[in-house]
């Protein structure tokens, strides 16, 4: 399974979300971290995509980023890359590491996985 993780700012708009998806490539399901799934920029995301959004703790997951600020704030270095590889399930590999929009809103990063 191919997995699209998505890190983004509060202020961030489906736009921005869409615009990091693309830089990093498709997908077959989207995932971020537990607190930011139920954002409604997500929801719309989901919506305009037709892709399910996976909700995952991404503390303590290792990451090739390593952002001090996202680790003080998540316990991970990149919530996208964290996101990616836990919902990605057994195996995960991430094979697209963490992109970032021009604006710097919106983040992410591509795992495959066994899905389980």
């Amino acid at each position: 399974m191919r997995v699209a993780g998505l890190g983004f700012r509060s202020a961030a708009t489906v736009d921005d979300l869409e615009a990091a998806l693309a830089l990093a490539g498709g997908a077959e399901v989207l995932a971020t971290e537990t607190r930011k799934a139920g954002a409604a920029v997500m929801a719309a995301l989901a919506a305009r995509t037709g892709l399910a959004v996976r909700a995952v703790d991404v503390s303590g997951v290792e990451t090739q980023t390593q952002s001090a600020r996202v680790k003080g704030a998540f316990g991970t270095g990149s919530v996208a890359e964290a996101a990616a590889l836990g919902a990605a399930g057994a195996n995960a590999r991430l094979v697209v590491a963490r992109v970032v929009t021009p604006n710097g809103m919106a983040t992410a990063a591509i795992a495959e996985g066994d899905g389980a």
